[in-house]
C-alpha cells in the first residue's frame, strides 16, 4: 500500500481567546458574567477595580476590587492600569497584573468592562473578541434602571446620553451584540457561550 505523506490537520491552534463583556449600564453584563462563572467552565475571569463603594451584595476582590479615589489615583500615578476611565464620577480600570495572569494561565480569558475600556482592550489586543450586552428595547432599559432606584432624575439624563455614546460604540468597535431579555439569562449566557465556541473554530484569529 501506498504511504501517503501526513496532511497538516493543526488548522486551528486552540489559543485562549480574550473575551471582553461590555454593555449599557443596566443591561445585566454583570449577572451575564455570574451566570458564566455558575456553569464552571475553565475561564480566567478579570477582576477589576472601581472607586465606588461596594454594594450590599458585593466582595471585594470577588466582584471588583474596591478602591479610595485617592489610592485609584495613585496607581494610575504608577502606571499599574492597562486601562482606566472615569464613568459617571467614579473610576474603572482593569490592573496590568491581571491580565497579564490570566493570558499566560492557558485558559480563555473574560473581562467585564465598560465601552471605553473596550476600545483600548481591542487597540492593544486586536485579537480581543468584543460582546455587547443589550436590553431588548428601551422601555425595558429604562424600567431596569428605576427598579433599581439608585439615579435620580439629572443621573438618569446622564445615563440617557451615555448610552447613545455606548451604541454608537458597539456599532464601531464591537464584534457581537447578545440581546439580555428580562428573566432570560440563561438565554444571553446560552448566546455568549456559542459565540466562543465559535471563536475557537477559525481558522484565523
Amino acid at each position: 500500500m501506498t504511504t501517503l505523506p501526513e496532511l497538516d490537520f493543526d488548522l486551528n491552534h486552540d489559543k485562549p481567546l480574550l473575551i471582553v463583556i461590555s454593555g449599557l449600564s443596566g443591561a445585566g453584563k454583570d449577572s451575564v458574567v455570574e451566570k458564566l462563572k455558575q456553569r464552571n467552565f475553565p475561564f480566567h475571569f478579570v477582576i477589576t477595580a472601581t472607586s465606588r463603594a461596594p454594594r450590599s451584595d458585593e466582595v471585594d476582590g470577588v466582584h471588583y476590587f474596591f478602591y479610595s479615589k485617592d489610592k485609584f489615583k495613585s496607581m494610575i500615578n504608577d502606571n499599574e492600569f492597562i486601562e482606566y476611565a472615569l464613568v459617571y464620577e467614579q473610576y474603572k480600570g482593569v490592573p496590568k497584573s491581571q491580565v497579564d495572569q490570566a493570558l499566560s494561565s492557558g485558559k480563555d480569558v473574560v473581562m467585564r468592562v465598560d465601552y471605553q475600556g473596550a476600545k483600548t482592550i481591542k487597540s492593544l489586543y486586536p485579537e480581543a473578541i468584543l460582546i455587547f450586552v443589550m436590553p431588548e428595547n428601551t422601555q425595558a432599559w429604562c424600567d431596569r434602571l428605576i427598579a433599581r432606584g439608585q439615579d435620580s432624575d439629572s443621573q438618569m439624563k446622564i445615563r440617557f446620553e451615555t448610552a447613545k455614546k455606548e451604541i454608537q460604540a458597539a456599532k464601531e468597535y464591537f464584534n457581537y451584540v447578545v440581546t439580555n431579555p428580562k428573566g432570560q439569562l440563561d438565554y444571553a449566557a446560552d448566546t455568549v457561550m456559542s459565540i466562543i465556541k465559535a471563536e475557537h473554530q477559525r481558522i484565523r484569529p
